[in-house]
């Protein structure tokens, strides 16, 4: 396909052109290929994981409940509060409210009753001031019959139209990207004059929430590793054919629908469940020294860590699989006791797995919120369930938002860290 002269000309192909610009428009070519077999899976992803991520991103920042109006269905936008917005846009923070911010409020108030948004806005100032969602639905209605000096007449209605922490709550939500709900994330607020503090202290959930999920979540990767370990020995050295066996027992439950392990734990662990029933019948406690293990961190902790055992065995057992066993027994001829060479030996080539199945595990619990919200009640729910109450019931998705990500970036570190102390490219989960 090619030649070259005696006195080194050029390579070139067989018709003729030089041998380097053909092989650079093969690879060329061979590289846009690739990119169109990967082009599918590249916008399956970002589609159902990059987009998603980023509207949440969003959500946790913007919100305009207090600024715009859209019919549903309809699709038409309505600016609401522009009075109000424009009285904050010429005052600066910290301005007491006058007769002409009052004007303001009276003037949007009466928008809001002809569009019918006086829940929608109130809402909006509910989710940093609770009773606030009455207050504008009430003033809405009786808008129309508003008349100067139009303080007097709106503090008539309520005097807690008159609450500076209100104002102040306008004022943020007047603009419709805001940080509060991460400072409500970290139960946080802001005063009246504009300062971050602490929220008192029995509405303070978020961080408690918070390390509670990281403490169990923690000490339920830590319970799956101790019993994965030597689950995953005995697979590794078995013969294969016994241990095809057992496998198919560690993944039994991945045939088995979540909700019915969680309600079969609910069945053995309740009061008045197989495992207390047992004990009793055997002696070993009294009919009125049932433990309770539900509705509690305890009954959270069995069932999250049976459900997500197999995630910690799997990736143990497939670095166990190819260790030598000779290794060992070659430390221990040259003088080493069986623990020294486990320790020296045999638990060093292992650590991959374990960083794999516990980063997996961990991972994995964090997020959990069915086995928690069934098992666990008031005591044993994590974060996520709270993260489902405001998207499902409060419809705070903003709150919502902010708190997953929030969970999202704490993850995130901790997955830095792990890469920074042992390196994600000994990471092996198969």
């Amino acid at each position: 396909m090619t030649d070259a002269s005696a006195n080194g000309e050029m390579l070139t192909t067989a018709d003729g052109k030089p041998l380097k610009q053909a092989l650079a428009r093969a690879q060329s070519h061979a590289k846009r290929r690739a990119f169109f077999l990967v082009l599918p899976l590249l916008a399956f992803i970002l589609i159902t994981f990059v987009m998603p991520i980023g509207q949440m991103l969003k959500k946790s920042v913007h919100n305009e409940g207090f600024t715009v109006h859209e019919e549903i269905g309809s699709g038409v936008r309505t600016p609401i509060m522009t009075n109000l917005k424009a009285w904050f846009g010429d005052n600066p923070l910290g301005t007491e409210p006058d007769e002409a911010a009052y004007a303001a409020l009276a003037s949007d108030l009466l928008v809001l009753k002809e569009l019918r948004a006086a829940g929608q806005a109130g809402t909006r100032i509910n989710y940093e001031l609770s009773g606030s969602r009455s207050m504008f639905t009430k003033a809405a209605r009786k808008a129309n019959k508003l008349e100067p000096p139009y303080k007097a007449a709106i503090l008539e209605l309520d005097e807690d139209w008159g609450d500076p922490a209100l104002w102040r709550v306008m004022r943020d939500a007047s603009s419709s990207y805001t940080f509060n709900f991460y400072l409500a994330a970290a139960d946080r607020t802001k005063n009246a004059d504009g300062e971050v503090v602490m929220v008192n202290e029995n509405r303070q959930v978020y961080v408690k929430l918070f390390q509670r999920t990281l403490f169990l979540s923690l000490l339920i990767t830590f319970m799956t590793f101790v019993l994965a370990y030597p689950i995953a020995h005995l697979l590794a050295t078995l013969p294969l054919r016994h241990s095809n066996l057992l496998m198919i027992l560690v993944l039994l439950p991945f045939w088995t629908s979540l909700l019915v392990r969680t309600t079969s734990w609910m069945v053995l662990l309740q009061s008045q469940g197989v495992v207390n029933d047992s004990l009793v019948g055997l002696g070993l406690l009294g009919d009125e020294n049932r433990l309770q293990m539900m509705y509690n961190q305890l009954g959270t902790v069995i069932a999250m860590t049976h459900i997500l055992l197999p995630f910690m065995v799997l990736p143990l057992y497939s670095v166990m699989r190819p260790i030598n066993p000779s290794y060992v027994r070659a430390a221990r001829s040259l003088g080493a006791t069986s623990w020294t060479a486990f320790r020296r030996i045999y638990f060093p080539q292992t650590v991959p797995g374990i960083g794999a199945g516990a980063l997996l595990v961990f991972i994995l619990a964090v997020g959990y919120y069915i086995t928690p919200a069934l098992v666990g009640g008031a005591d044993g729910q994590l974060i996520s369930n709270l993260i489902a109450f405001h998207m499902q019931k409060s419809l705070n998705w903003s709150l919502a938002a902010a708190l997953a990500a929030m969970l999202l970036g704490g993850v995130m570190i901790l997955y830095w860290l792990y890469d920074r102390l042992i390196g994600i490219d000994n990471l092996k989960l198969g």
